[in-house]
């Protein structure tokens, strides 16, 4: 015999739907307003939605219906949608982030979240392509990845990774949207079209302080920034705003674009950040009868790293080499990065496989500047 649904074993169910922007049950969350349970086993469950433009009303639906339908003894389900107010949008976002002034997390003591910051010397050489599938192949793996497009002027990152959705904004917090298992925000998503962005540096360091702080990233693992080229005011402003984020020099094997690329890790020496490889982006293209042609030169990419391993006196590593791929592009477009359409592909592996170094790297010292004079004065 069947035991008859309760409010309790509702209710327990409940406990088990995340909500898909904080990543949290819905019952710790107080999204659920009420459940009634009829005698002939048909469920009524009542769901606060943070703000009445919800673009993911339908999935919350959907979870909360089959968690609910789940439960033995169950009728008919049907789930009714309301609006939190504002008092409860308060209440749950001193939930989630006390009543303190926003900070950045991943610039306190305790941050247990890795942060690379995807730099390169010159434009054109596949940043945010290999941002996109290093965040992609991270994620694909089980972490926790959030993706901020540092590049405001030549923001790029929703488009690659697939998505046109908007933040939600909680009361003075910002929920970001999610594209294949990874958390993104960029300025793209508070423009109007391709409208363009022109803005001073004062602007740039502010937009970029409240990705980092008012956006509720939430417990990653893993943040990537994509930079803009060059080390100018974005490359200063996060390295004041994330003093132990790590720089991530992305080159071709062309010499003239190494040769600018070694200066993009080389600010490290400047802001004291540890610079933790080099990856060689459109290293050569594989020709139909097997063999390559190295389109760009050779060399690049060992060049940069040997050179910032004796400028920062540490061990620079190469950490893989990427095919010239029209497929890379074509994924690109599409919004699926190749690590997910092609993932067996030379160039999927090749990016798996970079993103494979990047995960089981341990935090420390090691190859960070303490800013110590070593010079002897006599």
């Amino acid at each position: 015999m069947t035991t008859a649904a309760t409010e309790d074993t509702v209710r327990a169910a409940l406990a088990t739907v995340t909500d898909p922007e904080i990543g949290r049950p819905i019952t710790d969350l107080g999204m659920v307003k009420s459940i009634r349970v009829a005698e002939d086993g048909s469920v009524d469950v009542a769901i606060y939605l943070t703000t009445a433009g919800c673009p993911l009303r339908t999935e919350i639906t959907q979870r909360v219906t089959k968690a609910v339908a789940d439960v033995p003894g169950t009728g008919a389900v049907r789930v009714e949608l309301d609006v939190m107010n504002d008092e409860q949008r308060t209440e749950l976002r001193r939930g989630l982030r006390g009543d303190s002034e926003p900070v950045i997390p991943f610039a306190q003591p305790g941050s247990l979240t890795r942060v690379y910051a995807i730099a390169s010397g010159k434009g054109g050489v596949g940043k945010s392509s290999v941002t996109v599938n290093l965040a992609a192949a991270l994620a694909d793996r089980g972490l926790k990845v959030g993706v901020l497009d540092a590049d405001i002027y030549g923001h790029s990152i929703p488009r690659m990774m697939g998505t046109e959705a908007k933040p939600t904004q909680v009361d003075s917090m910002i929920m970001p949207p999610a594209s294949h298992g990874v958390k993104i925000i960029s300025i793209a998503m508070f423009t109007s079209g391709n409208t363009p962005v022109v803005w001073r540096g004062p602007m740039l360091h502010r937009a970029l302080q409240q990705f980092l702080a008012d956006v509720f990233w939430g417990d990653l693992d893993v943040l990537l920034l994509d930079l803009p080229p060059g080390t100018g005011d974005v490359a200063i402003s996060i390295a004041q705003l994330i003093p132990g984020a790590e720089i991530l020099v992305v080159t071709t094997p062309q010499t003239a674009a190494a040769e600018v690329a070694e200066r993009a890790g080389a600010i490290a020496l400047q802001t004291r950040q540890r610079v933790c490889g080099v990856v060689e982006n459109m290293s050569w293209l594989t020709l139909p009868d097997g063999g390559r042609m190295e389109v760009f030169g050779a060399g690049g990419g060992e060049q940069v790293a040997a050179r910032l391993t004796r400028a920062v006196g540490s061990d620079v590593p190469l950490l893989g080499q990427i095919p010239l791929d029209p497929a890379l592009r074509e994924a690109g477009d599409a919004g699926i990065p190749i690590v997910l359409s092609a993932p067996d592909s030379p160039t999927g592996s090749a990016l798996r496989a970079i993103a494979d170094r990047l995960a089981v790297r341990k935090r420390g010292l090691a190859g960070m500047s303490l800013g110590i004079d070593t010079t002897r004065h006599l």
